[in-house]
């Protein structure tokens, strides 16, 4: 037991226990929370600098990660969803409902 848990993440062992996931790396998770994070604050931006006649812009999606059920229905999904990430962040779907 204690080979196969100590086995490297890109293991054929680890793929088939844990999927997509065994190939993301901590990098790979914090770059993501990035790009998710700057999508969310772009929007932010461009709804506190559009008029209030405009329409408000779509929310971004999140980048998919492994393990997430990701079916393409982009919002929805988010307002099923949790509030808070596994990181403790909230999602941007969260975020547009507060404020949206």
């Amino acid at each position: 037991m204690t080979l196969i848990k100590h086995l490297p993440h890109d293991s054929a062992v680890q793929r088939e226990l844990h999927g997509e996931a065994a190939e993301w790396s901590i990098t790979d998770h914090l770059l993501a929370a990035t790009v998710d994070h700057l999508a969310v604050a772009n929007w932010m931006f461009q709804c506190v600098n559009s008029s209030e006649d405009d329409d408000s812009p779509e929310p971004p999606k999140p980048v998919p990660r492994p393990g997430t059920d990701t079916d393409g229905e982009g919002e929805e999904q988010g307002e099923h969803s949790t509030q808070e990430g596994a990181d403790g962040a909230l999602s941007p779907g969260a975020l547009a409902r507060f404020f949206g």
